[in-house]
């Protein structure tokens, strides 16, 4: 492949899924290659490629993925520990998945703290710290992470907004960001890097438009959910500080309740309450946003999508590999909707057999890193359920043993890398 003056293009690609991208949004060049199905599936299998640097022309580059995965078809097998809050016991409960099977064994639980009911975590990358937001108590628990996985709190909880509920770490892992869903703000904290210990940063908390719930980096923005506005609140993030993008807040739909970016391009939100007149098998439906590069959000051409059936979509993720949007609902049956995402416009078409006839819950919905299982929150069952998914199809196979029994209904879900 040449430049427009017939110079080599030197392609440097840090990992897979860069490179995974890559391919993807050079549609109109690969479409004539009729092994790319081959290659892109040989692809995903290889978990530690590195480094590729090619001064050929594509068919070279997936030429080597293929042979360089072909003895490794399967994908990744790493072991993972995972954490999920339960907040009518007021602790934290570690997990230890299988990664070749996806299957869920119980570790250890951390003591009861009474009057705090954690909600929303969050895993600093360095696996050292957890962070619990509290939403009765109005504070940040903080939890070391010892080598075997298991947690150990410390004492002293720092004072939050009322009524905390979601927490996300920042890029750089420098930021810790808590909704306060009664005080209508974010409280924005910067982490010290020894000791995991949170100083509020100047100006926080920052309002955030009432009753903001969960939040998702996209690059340099920050996007919140309004449920009972029914809209998106933007921010640019720089230095631990929130400054609301232009047009902000953002109409997406009744009860706008969960998030998710893809590829820092596009927004998705589910919206449960929201009617489809043309769908009267459907309530609830996915709104989908054009990232702007001051942040604001524009409505993707067919945006809201909803599925052909089905209710109350209230969590939503995207697999790693961008390319299929999944919305949970809690309702047992016709509960998981998968659609796949138009690699140059973000548009979503329902892909078949979508809405999968699969035990859901509403709870959360994320993959793990390896983007091998999925995993949602199922607070009917005191569950959490657990699948694999066909890279090709966005097909869902539910997991030897799923559900998982928490005991209790879990909160939120966070997994190592």
């Amino acid at each position: 492949m040449t430049g427009s003056h017939d110079q080599p293009i030197n392609l440097r690609y840090d990992n897979q899924h860069d490179l995974f991208r890559f391919i993807l949004n050079t549609e109109e060049l690969v479409r004539h290659m009729s092994f790319l199905r081959a290659a892109h599936a040989a692809l995903v299998g290889k978990n530690h490629l590195r480094r590729i640097f090619v001064d050929a022309a594509p068919v070279v580059i997936l030429t080597l993925i293929a042979l360089s995965c072909a003895t490794n078809p399967g994908r990744s097998a790493s072991n993972h520990v995972a954490y999920v809050t339960l907040p009518q016991y007021g602790s934290v409960l570690s997990l230890n998945i299988n990664g070749a099977h996806g299957y869920i064994t119980l570790g250890a639980q951390t003591p009861i703290v009474d009057g705090t009911t954690p909600t929303g975590l969050a895993l600093l990358p360095s696996k050292k710290f957890l962070y619990t937001a509290n939403s009765f108590g109005d504070n940040i628990s903080l939890y070391n992470v010892n080598g075997d996985g298991t947690l150990t709190l410390n004492q002293n909880p720092t004072p939050a907004g009322s009524g905390p509920h979601a927490a996300v770490i920042d890029p750089s892992g420098n930021y810790l960001l808590v909704t306060n869903s009664l005080s209508d703000n974010i409280s924005v904290f910067q982490i010290d890097s020894s000791s995991g210990a949170l100083t509020e940063v100047k100006g926080s908390p920052f309002y955030a438009n009432a009753s903001p719930t969960e939040l998702v980096f996209a690059g340099q923005f920050v996007y919140v959910a309004n449920p009972g506005l029914g809209t998106v609140t933007g921010f640019s993030f720089a230095n631990g500080v929130l400054t609301q993008v232009p047009n902000s807040p953002f109409f997406s739909g009744a009860g706008a309740s969960a998030l998710v970016e893809s590829g820092d391009t596009y927004l998705y939100v589910v919206n449960p309450s929201a009617t489809n007149p043309t769908l009267p098998n459907t309530t609830g439906n996915i709104s989908g946003f054009n990232i702007g590069s001051n942040g604001s959000l524009t409505s993707i051409v067919g945006s809201p999508f909803a599925s052909v059936e089905g209710s109350g979509p209230s969590a939503i993720t995207v697999d790693p590999f961008n390319r299929f949007v999944y919305a949970v609902t809690p309702q047992a049956s016709a509960s998981i909707w998968c659609f796949s995402i138009g690699p140059l416009n973000g548009q979503l078409t329902e892909v078949a057999g979508s809405p999968f006839n699969l035990a859901g819950g509403g709870l959360f919905a994320l993959f793990d890193p390896a983007g091998n299982f999925l995993f949602i929150g199922n607070q009917s069952a005191h569950a959490i359920e657990a699948y694999t998914y066909n890279i090709d199809s966005g097909t869902l196979t539910l997991v030897t043993g799923s559900p998982f029994s928490t005991t209790v209904p879990p909160g939120k879900m966070a997994l190592s890398e």
